[in-house]
């Protein structure tokens, strides 16, 4: 369990307050809007109708208290600029700001922030890469050159096992697991035999999964 602070309730702070209380944390949260605070309240431990950038507001919560402190502010980045800042000098952890552009994630990390996300832009990234792709239903970005891939099983495959696919050597992919029906498996033997409905997760290179899933 981890202490969250949240300032701006905007959509993406919705978001993320719901998945932060269902993964039981103590979450906070604070907008200078009423109505952006009151359908989370049965989600959080405490909100505060609150303008940020004002520091004495800031000290008064103890920020030093939370793990991590989230400024999703996406409307006014003037004051998302001003409100990470102000939670760095004032004894912050660790602050992720919000950001639409590559100019003003420059400019938060600079002014304090420890990280910066783009929620829109890594959506759309993600979107676009799965509707390209012929054969992939799912896939999360490791680094610039690696991810990870849920594909089907092709069907030369099917009823081979992993061992006379010769898997890894040819594909120079690494198998984590597959999903079959409800049934979720990780790190299957070599001897397990590839099945028509199953969904295989694989690590590698983007360009060696590329190979396969066109």
């Amino acid at each position: 369990m981890k202490s969250i602070l949240i300032i701006g309730m905007g959509r993406f702070g919705h978001h993320l307050c719901q998945k932060f209380a269902e993964l039981d944390n103590e979450i906070m949260i604070m907008d200078n809007r009423e109505e952006a605070l009151a359908d989370m309240l049965p989600f959080v431990t405490s909100a505060k109708i609150a303008d940020c950038t004002n520091v004495e507001v800031l000290k008064s919560i103890g920020i030093g208290n939370f793990d991590i402190c989230f400024v999703c502010i996406g409307t006014n980045f003037q004051s998302s600029l001003e409100i990470t800042s102000l939670l760095k000098e004032n004894g912050a952890k660790h602050v992720i700001s919000k950001a639409t552009r590559d100019i003003q994630a420059k400019f938060l990390l600079r002014n304090g922030a420890d990280e910066v996300v783009y929620p829109d832009r890594d959506i759309a990234q993600k979107m676009a890469v799965r509707y390209s792709a012929n054969h992939l239903f799912d896939y999360i970005e490791l680094n610039s050159e690696y991810g990870i891939y849920e594909i089907p099983v092709m069907k030369e495959w099917v009823g081979r096992t992993i061992t006379e696919v010769n898997f890894r050597s040819r594909y120079k992919l690494s198998i984590l697991g597959y999903k079959r029906d409800e049934e979720t498996q990780l790190l299957p033997m070599a001897d397990h035999v590839f099945e028509e409905n199953e969904h295989l997760m694989v690590i590698g290179k983007k360009e060696d999964i590329r190979k396969i899933i066109g």
